[in-house]
């Protein structure tokens, strides 16, 4: 979302008005036109104003006589799909209207890829002991990539697919965690915090959570450095009414010899230096928020244990490949890696 005033003007502003105020905001460049009740009516960029030019229009008309009244909008309830197809057509700035037409938000859409109705959980509560001595005083997802903690370079990701509403678990170090991010206001955001008396896995810390909103939840591991499309897995998930989405990574295994295949002792041929590709877990998972009662309150749980218990219970999971960046930061080779990736990112 985007700070809008400067971008409304009444439909009464002359059009040498509108033009100073274009000015004013370059790196929009539209303004959203209202009228006596500030209702929205119209939108007016540089071109309508040419193009209001060309058809006879001068300087002393009004905006509402230069202004388009083919725009595109959205409601609270629009659907993830819907917003992507908007999206897709190369529209900048996306106004979210109320029942009565006036604006209650403005999505700037060079950053805001999505509207997901989700909330997260990051796991952020590791000791990070092959980082040492890195994470000796630091918590590992506050080390820094180009210049900004781990953790926050998810919760940008994050917040770019309309997720509002964030819990990070905690335990080694999180006082610097909280210190760094607050209550998530100055990012608009909501953060709350859950503290683990002791490790909980993967998967634990979730029964401590009573007040998910969301039908879908997002679990994500908080050392990850990726640009895995969430908006992908989630429609993937809705596509295959799935109860979890499990984000992936194509892992490639090279054997340097030559391999049999073989029944009985007997060789039925031979493979010289064989490639095999697999899809591994990516650490980002998409799940029904009922899911969690099947996890031990307060126990040591991993996803993984979870994932293996809904499968015999007959759910069904799907994995979703990352087409873009991914690194695990668990050794200082991976955080080098990180490091170099980050510094090709805009």
């Amino acid at each position: 979302m985007i700070n809008f005033t400067p971008n409304l003007i009444s439909h009464r502003s002359s059009v040498i008005e509108a033009m100073q105020q274009l000015e004013t905001i370059p790196s929009t460049l539209t303004l959203f036109v209202l009228n006596d009740d500030n209702k929205l009516i119209g939108t007016l960029t540089d071109g309508d104003i040419r193009r209001g030019f060309l058809r006879g229009l001068d300087l002393s008309g009004k905006t509402s006589e230069f202004m388009t009244t083919e725009y595109r909008t959205i409601d609270n309830s629009e659907s993830v799909s819907e917003f992507k197809t908007i999206r897709n057509v190369g529209i900048r700035l996306l106004p979210e209207l109320d029942d009565s037409g006036h604006i209650q938000k403005v999505y700037d859409l060079k950053t805001r890829k999505s509207n997901l109705p989700l909330e997260c959980v990051i796991m952020a509560g590791g000791r990070g002991e092959r980082l040492r001595p890195l994470t000796d005083d630091t918590p590992k997802p506050m080390l820094e990539i180009g210049g900004k903690p781990i953790l926050e370079h998810n919760i940008d990701q994050l917040i770019s697919y309309g997720i509002e509403k964030i819990y990070i678990t905690i335990l080694y170090l999180g006082q610097q965690i909280m210190d760094y991010f607050g209550d998530g206001s100055a990012k608009g955001i909501s953060i709350e915090y859950i503290w683990e008396d002791k490790p909980l896995g993967t998967a634990g810390a979730l029964t401590l959570i009573k007040n998910i909103e969301t039908k879908y939840i997002v679990l994500m591991n908080s050392d990850l450095f990726t640009d895995v499309d969430i908006e992908d897995l989630f429609l993937s998930i809705n596509q295959n009414e799935a109860d979890m989405g499990i984000a992936s990574v194509l892992h490639t295994v090279k054997i340097p010899y030559g391999i049999f295949d073989e029944e009985d002792q007997k060789i039925r041929s031979i493979r010289e230096k064989p490639v095999f590709t697999h899809y591994a877990n990516a650490g980002v998972y998409i799940l029904r928020k009922e899911l969690i009662q099947y996890i031990p309150q307060n126990s040591f749980y991993d996803i993984t244990d979870l994932i293996e218990g809904l499968l015999k219970m007959g759910m069904v999971i799907i994995q979703n490949p990352i087409v873009g960046y991914w690194i695990d930061i668990g050794k200082h080779d991976d955080y080098q890696r990180a490091q170099e990736i980050a510094k090709h990112l805009s």
